[in-house]
């Protein structure tokens, strides 16, 4: 708490919030484009490895993490166009910005991996039901499954360690991607191993484990995002720092009536209510709320920020409608 208080001293005394130079926010972004692209190229090079690994050994299990390879390939697109969007706004059309678009493509890729998780389940069930498996694997093609499989694990778990180094969502989406992808390349391969080794159910049981961390995985993504697109409440901690950056702002500043922050995609909108003398000039309050808008918008989990003015503070809320 003392160390977000210290920080909005700074801001409440220089005017901005001590940070990256324009230059470094550059350097920032153009780091995150190539991860972006990386992560792109790496599915669709792991993905036709993987192809050739299932069509060798005919696992379920290896089909089922080549599957969720495939669905790699349409998560990058979905978070390429979501990325691509938020950064060319159409002012007319989306006058507040794009914002909304970032957890509505990760709420998108979310629920098709759900999706393919259940498909997995009932196709794995039917499988163990009708007893059809005759799993088995000669010399060679258990040495292309294990090196394929070995391989585009570790180049996963790689992107994971590079990924998992920025702060944006978008790259992060991509991290826990590869993440998934490490899970299940282990999984499955260790079920076509003992299918080929032990029992031939032991392949259908695994791609099973596969689509049930599969399910709960994105089943948690989803909700996640479902809570930033209606407009969930920041933490307590957070609406402490903007009540103490508010009354510290102006020592006209007499109370302090409403201070609200709710999740808008991935970034904040704040509303807060200052009371002023009654007796004070319109270009005075005017140019005191301003000032605030702006040094509440300098913060990095803020997209917008209303002030609004009044004089006393016994009335009912504003907007009580909506509460109803």
């Amino acid at each position: 708490m003392l160390e977000g208080f210290s920080e909005m001293d700074a801001l409440a005394e220089r005017g901005f919030v001590p940070g990256m130079s324009k230059e470094e926010r550059e350097k920032l972004a153009k780091s995150e484009t190539f991860a972006i692209r990386l992560s792109n190229i790496a599915n669709m090079v792991l993905f036709i490895a993987k192809v050739y690994a299932s069509i060798q050994s005919g696992s379920l299990a290896i089909i089922a993490s080549t599957l969720d390879s495939l669905l790699d390939l349409l998560s990058g697109f979905i978070l390429w166009f979501t990325a691509f969007s938020m950064s060319t706004p159409i002012p007319y059309q989306y006058p507040i910005g794009k914002k909304r678009m970032q957890p509505l493509g990760i709420l998108v890729f979310a629920s098709v991996m759900a999706t393919l998780g259940l498909q997995i389940i009932l196709e794995s069930t039917r499988q163990l039901a009708s007893d059809e498996s005759d799993f088995s694997l000669n010399n060679d093609q258990e040495r292309w499954l294990v090196g394929i499989m070995l391989s585009v694990t570790l180049v996963k778990l790689l992107l994971v360690l590079y990924c998992r180094s920025f702060t944006n969502e978008i790259v992060k989406a991509y991290a826990q991607d590869h993440f998934f992808d490490v899970i299940t390349n282990i999984i499955g391969l260790i079920a076509a191993l003992l299918a080929n080794y032990v029992s031939d159910w032991m392949d259908p049981v695994g791609a099973i484990i596969l689509a049930l961390y599969t399910i709960r995985t994105w089943s948690m993504t989803v909700l996640e995002n479902v809570n930033s697109l209606v407009g969930r409440s920041a933490t307590p901690d957070f609406l402490q720092k903007l009540t103490y950056l508010c009354w510290n702002h102006h020592k006209a500043i007499r109370h302090i009536d409403t201070v609200r922050a709710y999740t808008f995609g991935s970034h904040y909108f704040v509303e807060v209510d200052i009371v002023l003398p009654a007796s004070m000039p319109l270009q005075e309050a005017h140019d005191i709320g301003e000032s605030l808008q702006e040094k509440l918008e300098q913060l990095s989990e803020i997209e917008r920020a209303f002030v609004h003015l009044d004089y006393e503070y016994t009335h009912k809320p504003e907007h009580a409608q909506a509460h109803l």
